[in-house]
């Protein structure tokens, strides 16, 4: 019994030292643990962040690259259908055989081109051959040249306006094409082709490190930032889609071949992993490199940008993230062990509580500190706030106040002529009112009667003149409806149709007979239209021949009012800043300078357009509004 008992007197310490050497060992691995579980989150959560920079940064150049060549397309997309405004061109589709037509022709499609800084500019008959052009001094001129298997061609032969990317069949060089249909009197003559270059934008790509392509509705690469993905697909095209390119001659005879492009996954932000070999990887390289792809399409006409992140980036800060993180983990564990041996001793416990204390109260004081801070920029974000409201407000009244003044400003200009006009009928009163006296004491009951009527009738015309005014100064409310283009045109001739006369100016209306409704406000229409008209005449004040027009069209979008004078026309200066505040070219007295300017933002808050033309002769306004239907009564 007692070797017994000292048996397990010697063995009670070395279960204790295995214990706690088994509980040293769980601590370790526990701490292996948590080192291998940090790294692998700093891993995780480095290369998030970093792939949701790359895509927002993507998102940011899509938009701009998108913006870009959409300004650049639409920059020329109306020029198609100024060339149907051309007789000349008109002519020569009517009499193709005439050569000194022809050359009219070439010559004004060369000028329009250099002018536009388009490619090239040509017109086709309705079989598709080409009968001007602008290249027409070149060896290897377009006449001649039968482009009816155009996509483009044959759209705009059908009416619709055609738009078509393609290799050219004769320079083989790439472009844009835009097509619209030439007609007269509602018959189709031919098609006005426009071929823009759009190969800038594929320069300004490549002199970045952006990866970017621009991709048809078939998945062609035919605009990219690295040459060598030219004119390749991003999968295998099928036989049909093969046949109608080959067929159309849009990408001539480039092979069309697919890229080693895969895609690998799909994220929950609409992006997608994909796995491309790069131009100039060696063979050797571990496989392909893996991208972040962001896709923007741009209609209507079925493009793709498609722009490629190098995720290698990404990787290597998850990498040394995870490095760091190890590092770190270390140092604390570390630190851990070094804090854990000195808290044996009371007195470092006492010191590291003391310490732990006043860490608090710095941190509440900062805490403190920083709140009061944030009350102070809150209540100075409220007073900004409060002064941006009174400024907009501010605004809305100057400007309500300026349109009111402009139109004071028109009033006062013919004040000397509605005097005139109204002193002429007050005569005429004063005159017929006499005789009326006298043809009743004298009992010429039926004369009297006759005078009366005449003096009623002049009285209504003075009240319509008078009603005129009171309409046009009042002040407009900001709603938009349907208004009648017919009277607001009727109700503006009315307050100048003394000054046509006293000018001797000849005027000419075209103008349907069905009424047309526009969406704005009568009273402030009524004010642009008589701005327009007046700055008409006073511009035509020096001219030998004095000729105003006014045409008034419309379709089922949009309602178009021109205005155009025989005056000297707009210089280039005047053209650059025809709508700025107080830039006026009459002399100092006559003006401020602030008709066109509010006349530009009254239709620009219409949801319109007010804009200048280039005439040959004098100037032309033109203003767009949307097409209203007509309210109910």
């Amino acid at each position: 019994m007692p070797d017994t008992a000292a048996e397990q007197s010697r063995s009670a310490p070395a279960i204790a030292r295995a214990r706690w050497s088994a509980s040293r060992v769980a601590g370790w691995l526990l701490a292996l643990a948590a080192g291998i579980g940090t790294a692998w989150l700093a891993y995780w959560w480095t290369e998030r962040v970093s792939i949701e920079r790359l895509r927002v940064n993507g998102a940011q150049r899509l938009d701009v690259y998108a913006k870009s060549l959409d300004n650049l397309l639409d920059k020329y997309e109306f020029l198609p259908r100024l060339l149907e405004l051309n007789k000349d061109v008109i002519a020569l589709l009517q009499d193709p055989e005439n050569p000194a037509l022809r050359r009219t022709v070439n010559e004004y499609l060369e000028r329009v081109n250099r002018q536009a800084g388009s490619r090239t500019i040509y017109i086709v008959n309705l079989q598709g051959v080409t009968q001007a052009t602008s290249n027409w001094r070149s060896s290897d001129s377009f006449i001649g040249d039968n482009v009816s298997f155009r996509p483009y061609v044959q759209d705009a032969l059908r009416g619709a306006p055609g738009g078509f990317y393609g290799v050219g069949t004769t320079r083989l060089e790439p472009g844009y094409f835009f097509a619209h249909g030439i007609y007269l009197n509602g018959r189709m003559l031919g098609v006005a082709t426009v071929k823009v270059n759009i190969e800038s934008q594929q320069r300004d790509w490549a002199q970045g490190s952006d990866q970017v392509m621009l991709t048809d509705a078939n998945g062609v690469v035919f605009l990219t930032s690295v040459p060598a993905w030219k004119y390749k697909t991003l999968a295998p095209l099928a036989g049909a889609v093969r046949e109608h390119l080959q067929k159309t001659r849009q990408y001539h005879s480039y092979p069309l071949e697919p890229l080693d492009f895969a895609h690998e996954s799909m994220r929950d932000d609409g992006t997608r992993i994909v796995a491309i070999r790069r131009p100039g990887d060696p063979v050797r390289f571990p496989g392909p490199a893996r991208m972040l792809a962001q896709t923007r399409s741009l209609a209507p006409r079925n493009w793709q940008f498609i722009y490629l992140s190098d995720l290698g980036q990404a990787r290597a800060n998850a990498q040394a993230a995870a490095v760091f993180s190890c590092v770190a983990f270390g140092f604390l564990l570390m630190l851990f062990l070094y804090v854990r041996q000195r808290q044996r001793s009371v007195a470092q416990r006492l010191q590291a509580k003391a310490d732990l204390q006043n860490a608090y109260n710095n941190l509440e004081a900062m805490v403190a500190e920083r709140t009061s801070s944030l009350n102070l920029i809150t209540k100075s974000l409220s007073e900004e706030i409060e002064v941006r409201r009174k400024a907009e407000q501010l605004l809305h009244l100057t400007q309500n106040e300026l349109f009111q003044a402009g139109k004071m400003a028109v009033l006062g200009q013919m004040s000397a002529s509605i005097t005139h006009e109204l002193n002429q009928p007050l005569t005429a009163l004063r005159t017929m009112s006499d005789n009326a006296v006298i043809l009743f004491e004298r009992g010429r009951m039926d004369e009297v009667k006759a005078n009366l009527q005449r003096i009623s009738q002049i009285v209504a015309r003075m009240g319509g003149i008078t009603g005129k005014l009171k309409i046009f100064a009042r002040k407009s409310n900001t709603g938009l409806s349907a208004v009648s283009v017919h009277t607001a045109v009727q109700n503006a001739l009315v307050l100048i149709e003394r000054r046509l006369e006293l000018d001797k100016v000849e005027f000419r209306l075209h103008i349907s007979n069905e009424d047309v409704y526009a969406l704005c406000d009568s009273n402030r229409l009524e004010q642009v239209l008589l701005n327009l008209l007046t700055n008409a005449l006073d511009s035509m004040a020096g001219s030998a021949r004095r000729r105003l027009t006014l045409d008034v069209y419309s379709d089922k979008e949009r309602v178009v009012i021109r205005v155009a004078d025989t005056g000297p026309g707009l210089t280039d200066e005047a053209r650059a800043r025809l709508f700025e505040p107080f830039y006026t070219t009459k002399p100092q007295g006559q003006g401020l300078g602030l008709g066109l300017a509010i006349s530009e933002q009254i239709v620009r808050e219409f949801g319109g357009l007010l804009k200048a033309d280039e005439v040959e002769e004098g100037a032309r306004f033109v203003i767009e509004l949307k097409t209203a239907q007509q309210e109910a009564a």
